[in-house]
C-alpha cells in the first residue's frame, strides 16, 4: 500500500476549527501566467470557460468502466468528499482501458450529498484546470455529469508525505530528501503567491502533498484555495477551514486570509521534515492538545538544542550546520506577525542556498534517495515522470 495515493486525496474535505483536505511539462512564472477568473460559486456545473483544453471532461460511464464498476479492490482512498479509486485510461484518448493497459490515474468521486465536498470539487476544476507547474499535481479531466462529480488525477506512485514521515514500516526518507521535497513545495506555493491574481492555497499538510516515483512533491487538494487580497485590500475575509496545527494563528483568530498563512503552513510542514513528527499526535499515550510548534519552539530558539529534536529515524546521517539553518527558516515562518514572516520567494531561496552549500550533509553510500535526488540541484527544475 505504500505506493498508493491514499491519504492525501481522502482529505479533501477538511473540516472547519469550530467542529475541530502532466502533459505540461513547462514551468510557468508570474510573466507567462494565465489570467484567470475568480473560482465561481453558484451553479453546480459552472465549470470555468477558461480551463485548459488538455483537460479532459469524461462520461461517468468511462470512468465507471475504468475502475472496473468502482471496484473495492481498486479503492485507494476515503474520505468526507467520497472516495478515490484507481483506474487505467488510454494515455492519448482517455478511453478506458484494461488494468495494466494505458496510464494509471487517481479518480475521486464525489458524494452527491456532500454540498461542502462540491463546492470543493468546482473550485479544484476551475484551479487545477488553469494552473499547470511541476510541482502542482495534474488535473486530467473531470465529470459532471447529473448528480455525478468526479476528478481525474495523474496517478503519484510514491503516495504522500504523510505516509512516508509518519507509517511504520515504511523505510525513513533521507536528509537531502526531505530537503529536495521542502524546496518543491516551496517552488509550487512561490508560483501560487507569485501570479498575477495571487493564489493562497490554505490547506498545505503533509497528506496534501503527493510524491512521484523520483520523490518530487507535488501539491494536491485545491478545494480550499482561494484567490488572495487584491488592490488596497491587506487580506481575504474567509469562513475559517483548514486542519488543526497547520493554520497559521492570525487565520485561526480572525478568518483573515494571506499568503503569509501559507508560509506559516509551510514552516509547520519543514518542522515535520526536521523532526518526523506529527503536527498532532492524536495516537499517542497520554495525548493533550499540545501541536508540534508548541513542542519544539523551546528548542528551535536555541540553535544548540536543534539537533535534540531532529528525526532518530536519520541516524545521525544530516549536517549540524544544514539542521541549524533549516530551524532558523522554521522559526521565521512560524512567526506569530505575519508581517515578519519571508515570502515564499524568499523561502525558496534559503532553502536552496541551504542545498548548494558547503554545510549539506555527507550522505551515507547506501541511501537511495540521495543517490536518487544528488542530480536534483536546486536551480533545476525537478522533472516530473510519466
Amino acid at each position: 500500500m505504500g505506493n498508493l495515493c491514499i491519504k492525501p486525496v481522502a482529505n479533501v474535505s477538511s473540516t472547519s476549527f469550530g467542529s475541530t483536505k502532466t502533459q505540461s511539462k513547462t514551468k510557468q512564472t508570474s510573466s507567462n501566467s494565465p489570467t484567470r477568473k475568480t473560482v465561481s460559486k453558484t451553479s453546480p456545473s459552472n465549470v470555468d470557460k477558461s480551463i485548459a483544453n488538455d483537460v479532459k471532461s469524461f462520461t461517468f460511464n468511462d470512468l465507471k468502466e475504468a475502475t472496473r464498476n468502482f471496484r473495492h479492490e481498486n479503492l485507494i482512498g476515503e474520505g468526507g468528499f467520497g472516495f478515490v479509486y484507481k483506474g487505467w485510461i488510454d494515455e492519448n484518448t482517455g478511453a478506458p482501458t484494461k488494468p495494466g493497459n494505458g496510464i494509471v490515474v487517481a479518480i475521486k468521486k464525489l458524494k452527491p450529498e456532500s454540498f461542502q465536498g462540491h463546492k470543493e470539487w468546482l473550485a479544484e476544476v476551475n484551479y487545477l484546470g488553469q494552473l499547470h507547474h511541476e510541482n502542482l499535481v495534474k488535473l486530467i479531466g473531470y465529470c459532471s455529469e447529473g448528480k455525478n462529480r468526479l476528478l481525474v488525477y495523474e496517478f503519484m506512485q510514491k503516495g504522500s508525505l504523510e505516509n512516508h514521515l509518519f507509517r511504520k514500516g515504511v523505510q525513513p526518507i533521507s536528509w537531502i530528501t526531505r530537503i529536495n521535497i521542502a524546496i518543491g513545495v516551496a517552488r509550487g506555493l512561490a508560483f501560487l503567491h507569485s501570479l498575477d491574481a495571487n493564489v493562497i492555497y490554505r490547506d498545505l499538510k503533509a497528506s496534501n502533498i503527493l510524491l512521484d516515483s523520483d520523490f518530487s512533491p507535488n501539491l494536491s487538494d485545491f478545494g480550499l484555495a482561494r484567490d488572495g487580497p487584491t488592490g488596497d485590500n491587506t487580506h481575504v475575509s474567509t469562513r475559517i477551514i483548514g486542519t488543526h496545527g497547520y493554520a497559521a494563528p492570525e487565520y485561526v483568530a480572525t478568518g483573515h486570509l494571506t499568503a503569509r498563512s501559507d508560509v506559516y503552513s509551510f514552516g509547520v510542514v519543514l518542522l515535520e521534515l526536521l523532526t518526523g513528527r506529527r503536527v498532532v499526535e492524536e495516537d499517542r499515550p497520554g495525548y493533550s492538545d499540545e501541536t508540534l510548534v508548541d513542542w519544539a519552539m523551546p528548542f528551535l530558539s536555541d540553535s544548540r538544542r536543534i539537533l535534540r529534536i531532529m528525526d532518530t529515524k536519520l541516524g545521525g546521517q544530516y549536517s549540524k550546520k544544514g539542521a541549524q539553518a533549516a530551524a532558523a527558516l522554521v522559526l521565521q515562518c512560524l512567526n506569530n506577525d505575519p508581517k515578519h514572516r519571508p515570502t515564499m520567494v524568499n523561502v525558496l531561496a534559503t532553502l536552496e542556498a541551504l542545498i548548494s552549500s558547503s554545510s549539506f550533509p555527507r550522505t551515507p553510500k547506501n541511501d537511495n534517495h540521495a543517490t536518487r535526488h544528488s542530480s536534483h540541484h536546486s536551480h533545476k527544475s525537478i522533472t516530473r515522470k510519466h
